[in-house]
């Protein structure tokens, strides 16, 4: 009898736990780490509860992101840190991608100058040289607690010691079944050693990351930028037509910037200055909506969702014509693009019963593939992190060396490839974007703190490439203008427009066909997707002094986890 008493004890100790998990919001009153993977987030957890803080949390969820969310989660690719210390202090952590010096503006041109259909996204010469590394690293040198090693131990382990293969994971791994032999790490990426397709539940281990992973936490920065790492990198280049070198990987830095900083209804909005343009954009969006009267306007009605897609149009067009890599652009007119006054000018043009048109004979717009991934964390005593990292498409170029482990970015297509040519397709030619050696290329990632009485309010981010900023945005939106909960307000129906094309996207579950069917009639151009984002956020409640964490429900694995 007492067996049976502990057995049903313990299951529905187990059910409890996993309802936590499940439930739309997770609380916790010392910390809370929410990410795409809920391993990853218990790992940044357990940092938090031995007395590191949110950059030490940080750095220990994304390495373990390298090994639980290979699609996105990675130390092949690249992104940024928003950081607010304890004193409402906030800074930020650049550590996009680089091209290589071998790169050259007619990289990806054929012998008329006309781009080669997808050379920028797919093979090695594709690849930036990878800064995830390098900006953790330099994160915790300056605002870490907790020794290195300590924080990248659980990743080796859970590379080494393995974890159940999850549903998630297995459906791409089906996917993976029709991929031929140039993706050559991805053959038997999620096979055994019998070559048998690890079914769910069965455990996945990843020894071959898991060393090199060890080389991480016991050199630093140099056991990825130099060293067996660098050489094997390096030599797998040469091999499969690769142009980075152990030059490029020696020379590679992250950097600290100062943040662009907006401000809405008495908030304070920090987020990614370039080469990201997503803070840029959603100050100058954020900027465009406190010029409207919401009050009279009904949310997700007609006249919203028309308002909301042309600020979008009008900050996408600017980010077009304007923004790139501050160290090869440092002349960006950001004060201005960030101002009240531009917005008030930007405002006074949209027609709230037409829909404007985008001409691609101006302006233009880029972006980044879908393999992006965010979290948010906290700590008990304040420091907040919003971060996002990238392969750029998902799995990056589906290439890297079985000997390393982990998969390369395809990131060079985030340049504009062809000088001066821009279309209503989506193809830019604006200068600031070309490809140039040692450039860090432009990206739409959008991690973003917003503060109240300089203290952390709401800390957000989202996967989604092009759709980064938007959904953000919106997300923003909701919490401060709405008040809503942050899981309401991650769930709420979302749109996108990004000027070229010209076409608003939206969520085809969730917006009324009288409503598209008004915006079409308004001549609005618009075309159904299922979802838009996976965001990943975290709020404060100053009634109950704790914090409310909640992962977007089309994340398969995702999850928050408080304490």
């Amino acid at each position: 009898m007492k067996i049976y008493k502990f057995q049903l004890f313990l299951t529905l100790c187990l059910a409890i736990f996993s309802y936590s998990h499940l439930n739309a919001q997770t609380y916790g009153k010392n910390g809370m780490v929410v990410s795409d993977n809920i391993l990853a987030s218990e790992v940044g957890i357990d940092i938090l509860k031995k007395g590191g803080n949110a950059i030490d949390a940080s750095i220990a969820t994304a390495f373990a992101l390298a090994v639980t969310h290979p699609e996105a989660g990675n130390i092949g690719g690249g992104g940024f840190i928003v950081f607010m210390d304890t004193k409402g202090e906030v800074t930020t952590i650049d550590f996009r991608e680089k091209a290589p010096l071998k790169a050259t503006p007619e990289m990806f041109q054929d012998g008329s100058g006309n781009l080669i259909e997808n050379a920028n996204h797919n093979g090695l010469k594709a690849v930036g040289v990878p800064g995830t590394v390098a900006g953790l690293y330099l994160a915790h040198q300056k605002y870490g607690k907790l020794p290195w090693a300590d924080l990248v131990q659980p990743s080796v382990d859970l590379a080494k010691n393995g974890f159940p293969m999850t549903w998630g994971l297995y459906k791409v791994a089906l996917d993976m079944e029709d991929w031929d032999d140039s993706y050559d790490i991805m053959t038997n990426y999620f096979r055994n050693a019998a070559g048998e397709l690890i079914q769910p539940g069965e455990i996945w281990t990843q020894p071959a990351l898991a060393n090199t992973l060890a080389l991480i936490r016991d050199k630093g920065h140099d056991g990825f930028y130099k060293g067996e790492v660098a050489d094997e990198i390096e030599a797998y280049m040469k091999a499969k037509g690769g142009i980075i070198t152990k030059e490029d990987l020696a020379r590679y830095t992250a950097i600290e910037r100062k943040p662009v900083k907006g401000t809405y209804k008495g908030y304070d909005i920090y987020s990614m200055p370039p080469p990201s343009s997503g803070g840029v954009a959603l100050i100058e969006m954020m900027n465009l909506m406190e010029q409207a009267d919401l009050q009279k306007i009904e949310f997700n009605s007609t006249a919203y969702v028309h308002l909301v897609a042309e600020a979008m149009r009008r900050a996408f067009s600017d980010r077009a014509e304007h923004l790139g890599d501050p160290d090869f652009n440092p002349d960006m007119p950001l004060d201005r693009l960030t101002s009240k006054e531009f917005a008030k000018k930007r405002f006074e043009n949209i027609d709230m019963n037409k829909a404007s048109l985008s001409d691609s004979s101006k302006f233009g717009q880029l972006y980044d593939g879908s393999s992006t991934t965010h979290f948010s964390v906290v700590d008990k005593d304040g420091n907040a992190v919003s971060m996002t990292y990238t392969l750029e498409d998902s799995y990056g170029t589906g290439m890297g060396s079985s000997k390393l482990g982990f998969i390369f970015n395809n990131e060079m297509g985030d340049f504009n490839p062809v000088a001066g040519v821009t279309n209503s397709d989506g193809q830019i030619g604006s200068n600031p974007n070309l490809i140039a050696p040692g450039k860090r290329m432009l990206s739409s990632m959008t991690p973003t703190i917003v503060a109240k009485d300089g203290k952390p309010h709401l800390i957000i981010g989202s996967p989604g490439g092009r759709t980064i900023i938007n959904t953000v945005f919106q997300t923003v939106l909701n919490v401060l203008e709405y008040n809503m909960r942050i899981d309401k307000a991650i769930e709420a129906m979302k749109i996108h427009h990004q000027w070229l094309p010209d076409m608003l996207v939206y969520e085809r579950h969730l917006l009324s066909p009288d409503t598209r069917d008004a915006l079409e009639q308004m001549g609005h151009k618009l075309r159904g997707v299922n979802n838009l984002g996976v965001l990943m956020g975290i709020t404060y409640d100053p009634k109950l002094k704790v914090y409310v964490g909640a992962a977007d429900s089309s994340s398969d694995d995702g999850g928050a986890v408080g304490y």
